[in-house]
Formats: C-alpha cells, structure tokens, sequence
C-alpha cells in the first residue's frame, strides 16, 4: 500500500495523541501553544520554544496541502520540491504532496542558488515551496526558475513579490483527504545524490521503497507505539526520515529538536521522554567530550527510557561506541549502512544483538540480499575484498533523466554501491574503501570536484586535488593539495580567506602545499595522495548512510 495510507491509519487509531513535537532551545519560550492556536496567532510576534500537532491535526495539514497542490493543476507524478529547515511543517507538507498523487523532491538546504535551479531543472520540478532561509537565494533565480514553475513561500514574514503565499492558499482547501488513486508501484519521492563528478543526480523511489524503509526500521529496532523518536538531522535527508518512519509505522512520537549541542539533547530526551535516538558521530563524540569534561552530568536529566542509540551516515569509531558503553551500559547499540539509492539506512546494519561485532558493518536488513564482487561481477570468496551490492524492494527505479549512470548502477536487480568491502567467515560485511571520492564530513557528502573547480581560480595555484582525512570528530574533513604556480606564493591564510565565498560545509579544513600527482591519462592520482597523508583503508571505521 502506498504510505500515504499510514496517516490516515494514525489519525483513525490515535487522532488526539500528539504525532509531532518541534523544540528550538535557541528561541525565547514565551508559551507553549498547540496548533490550532499557533494558526491563531500572529507569527512575527511570538517565538515559541515547542509546539506540537496530533495525528488528526497532521492528516488534515497534509490534505489541505493536497488539495491545494490539485487545485492549482498539480496532476499526478509532477514534481513538488521543499526547500525547509526543519520544522513542525515540514512532514504534513511532504505527505501532503504524496496524497496529491505528486512527487516529493526534497532539497539540501546548504544548496546555493545555482545548485537550487540546476536541481529544480534536473527534476522538472513544477511547484518549489521554501521557507524564510531562502528569500535570497530563490530570489537570484527567481527570473530563471519562475517560467512554468510556481513558487510558494512558506513562513511568518512578508511573502515576497516573487512568490505566492503558502497560508493564503491553504486556508480556505479542505480538510478532507483527496483520495487519489496510489498504489506501490507509483514514484513517490526524488531524493538527490552525486558521484564523483560532483553534478547531483535525480533519485526516483517508489512507494514501495518509502513502505519497505517503516518495516525495516520497524523490524531492525523494534519499534512500538510506545516510543518516542528524537529526529535531530535534516528531514531532506533520507537517512532521517527513514528512521523516523519506522515509528511512523506504529504510531508513535516524533520530536523535532533544532539544536545539536549535547544539553539541548539530553533536556529533549529527559522532557519528551524519548525512547529512541539517532546520531551522527560529531554529535555523540560532543556528548562524550561533554560527560567527559563534567560540563554536562547525566544525573541531572531523567535518561533511563532511553533504551536505543544508534549512529548513520558516516565512519563510526570503534573507540566511540565502546566509551559510549561506559556511559550507557543499557543502552541497545546499531548502525546502518545504505545510500539514498537504496532508500537510506538499513541494507545493512549490525543489529542490535551483534554488538560484540562492532567494526562491521552488519549483515543484510530485512528484505535485503547482498553479494561482493570482483571487476567481472562475479561473486568473491569470504575475507576477499570486492565491490558491494545491495538488491531488495528499497532500491531505487533509477536516475531520472539519466538512463547511462542508472545502467552503471543497475544491473539485473542489483545497486552496485562503489564501495569496497569483504566479509569475515561470520557472515559480516566489513567495509574496506571507496570506490567514490565523496567526502562524508558529519554525515554531510561533499563533492571534491567542486571545491577544485573553485580553487583553480585562484591566481596561484596551477593544480588542486581535494581528499578526504580521518577527524575524530566529523569523521572525515576535507584536505587541498595545492600546487603553487612557479613564481607565486600562497600562505593557507590566503586560501581560506579564498575559500570564504563557498559554504562552509564545503570549505576545506587542511590545506597542504604540494606537487598534484597526475597519471599517464591526466588523472589525479588520489590514491596515492589519500596513502601519503594518512588515508588507506577505513577498516577501523564504518562507513554508515
């Protein structure tokens, strides 16, 4: 069944019981307010510090966005994108674009103007709704994007003249669900990824794909309706929603937390009683650093329903998880590998009855095959590193709009990943390297490519290759080699002054001034680069979506 039908499933079984909470400790709490009276209140003039919508409230949300979206001649399988931090919106918009019968293209929110459109383009998106972080933004591209496209702006300050006012179109749409026709086999959601070219490329999953990530994560960590799921990353980003999902599935809470510092954390898991938690490695190694230190005492929060923590989207130390055990000796531990092509998190995952294995990435999710294999596609022997390969109903249809790269990555069922892995006699999989050059740095991919391409404009510099090394924090943190025009001079002072223009998730943290070396053909060897400064092989670490 499509996935819009588990809303409508919630609202009937817990209609009154709160579905969503959003916490931002960084505001003033003047009140705490539900949502029928935030839609009272005038926005600009209140902050508020939580807010919460039931399950009815959610669903009825989501069909006013549907219907909106219909009355505006949104047919099915046009493309719908959301360019929003998180916020309490966010969800009832999404599944509001889902019960149209449209597709769901959610944007990374550090895109610049430029990777806005060519994403909006890639798509063929025919509606972009955005919050108040993006005026300036959309507002360069406007003139560019606005031609047959509709642009909703979604927020409490002056709709800007170039787009059309989110509550103005909503209020007076119906509450009552549009009943489109859906069925499993329907596109669902665009999610975006890039290889190492760095161009994002278009991600199609069906609802099969989004109904497939609820029973694995279901399954993987036994969720009930009794569970309370903080959601701290990026909703744009699969690996949040399809963790979310599996207490979508049962009903159970979900809160919203704006904030990554370690206190903000624990208040929210102590105040909403939360159960479940999921992390990116920078923000559990701030908790560590922080119990550590003594700045942040776990005796001062109420933590004992905290039963599961468990860690996506990049390389996990070994050394993490272990001191993690020393705090929280009853906590359940997992990770999950996955990439947005096979719908996140969960392909593989250790499990959480296998943490004497920890180093692993795990074993085949619920409904998942996998297999490593040699250049030739053929099967290699256990402790022989290969190519993995992912098959099961959460990969994806393919890259739209590009029938070469879909081919590449799909071959008779199977999603060849680009990374390499090997498997110990047990069954684990362990990942070894990357076929790929993408950097994960806090669970955020960046594209060498387009930070060399901004360098080679700098005066001075005649050559660039841009890696990835080790950061106990982040995981990864991006290294220039940089290559110094005869005659010229740079200082890393420079550089970064130069790098200031490009957003700071992409700007590297480690300049060396070296010879690039480049192969017979032209290439960058980055090998020998990632081997000459500190970068063989990931096998201490886990490589995490």
């Amino acid at each position: 069944m499509p996935i819009t039908q588990i809303l409508e499933q919630n609202s009937q079984h817990y209609g009154a019981e709160v579905a969503l909470v959003e916490i931002n400790p960084q505001r003033e709490a003047v009140r705490r307010v539900t949502w029928k009276e935030f839609e009272l209140i005038e926005p600009e003039t209140t902050q508020y510090y939580r807010r919460e919508i039931s399950w009815d409230i959610f669903n009825e949300k989501a069909n006013r966005v549907a219907n909106m979206l219909l009355g505006r001649g949104i047919e099915k399988g046009e493309k719908v994108a959301v360019l929003l931090m998180n916020c309490l919106e966010w969800l009832p918009i999404y599944f509001g674009i889902l019960k149209a019968g449209a597709v769901a293209v959610p944007l990374n929110f550090r895109y610049t103007a430029e990777e806005i459109k060519y994403c909006t383009e890639l798509a063929k998106v025919n509606i972009l709704i955005f919050g108040p972080e993006f005026i300036g933004r959309v507002e360069e591209i406007a003139s560019e994007i606005s031609e047959g496209r509709l642009l909703i702006y979604y927020g409490s300050s002056d709709t800007p003249t170039f787009a059309e006012d989110y509550h103005e179109l909503t209020a007076d749409c119906s509450s009552a669900s549009p009943a489109i026709p859906l069925d499993d086999e329907d596109v669902a959601a665009i999610y975006f990824s890039s290889g190492t070219t760095g161009f994002p490329k278009a991600i199609l999953h069906r609802h099969r794909a989004l109904m497939h990530a609820c029973h694995a994560e279901a399954a993987h960590h036994g969720q009930n309706h009794d569970d309370v799921f903080l959601c701290i990353p990026p909703l744009y980003h699969t690996g949040a929603k399809m963790h979310w999902f599996g207490s979508f599935l049962v009903g159970g809470k979900g809160v919203l937390l704006k904030g990554t510092e370690p206190r903000y954390i624990f208040e929210a898991i102590s105040a909403e009683r939360c159960t479940i938690v999921w992390l990116l490695v920078p923000w559990a190694q701030d908790i560590l650093m922080a119990l550590d230190s003594g700045s942040l005492k776990a005796d001062d929060f109420d933590l004992e329903q905290w039963r599961l923590m468990h860690i996506g989207a990049q390389p996990v130390p070994r050394s993490l998880v272990k001191r993690w055990l020393e705090y929280f000796p009853h906590h359940q531990y997992d990770t999950n590998y996955g990439l947005s092509e096979s719908i996140g998190p969960g392909c593989v995952h250790l499990g959480v009855e296998n943490i004497h294995k920890v180093g692993a990435i795990g074993i085949p999710g619920l409904g998942w095959q996998c297999k490593i294999v040699d250049d030739e596609g053929s099967e290699v022997p256990q402790g022989v590193v290969g190519e993995l390969c992912v098959k099961g109903d959460g990969v994806m249809l393919g890259y739209y709009r590009d029938e070469a790269a879909t081919e590449m990555a799909l071959r008779d069922g199977w999603l060849y990943t680009g990374d390499m892995a090997e498997q110990d006699s047990d069954g684990f999989i362990f990942l070894v390297d990357r076929k790929k050059d993408v950097i994960i740095s806090g669970g955020e991919n960046i594209y060498p490519v387009q930070i060399e391409d901004f360098l080679h404009a700098h005066p001075a510099i005649q050559d660039v290759a841009v890696i990835g090394v080790p950061d106990e924090r982040l995981g990864e943190i991006a290294a220039a080699i940089i290559q110094l025009k005869q005659g010229h001079s740079a200082s890393e002072a420079d550089i970064l002054d130069f790098c200031a223009e490009l957003p700071r998730y992409k700007r590297p943290r480690r300049i060396i001034f070296a010879d690039v070396p480049r192969n017979a053909t032209g290439k960058i060897e980055k090998p020998r680069l990632r081997q000459r400064y500190g970068v063989s092989q990931l096998v201490e670490s886990i490589n995490l979506g």
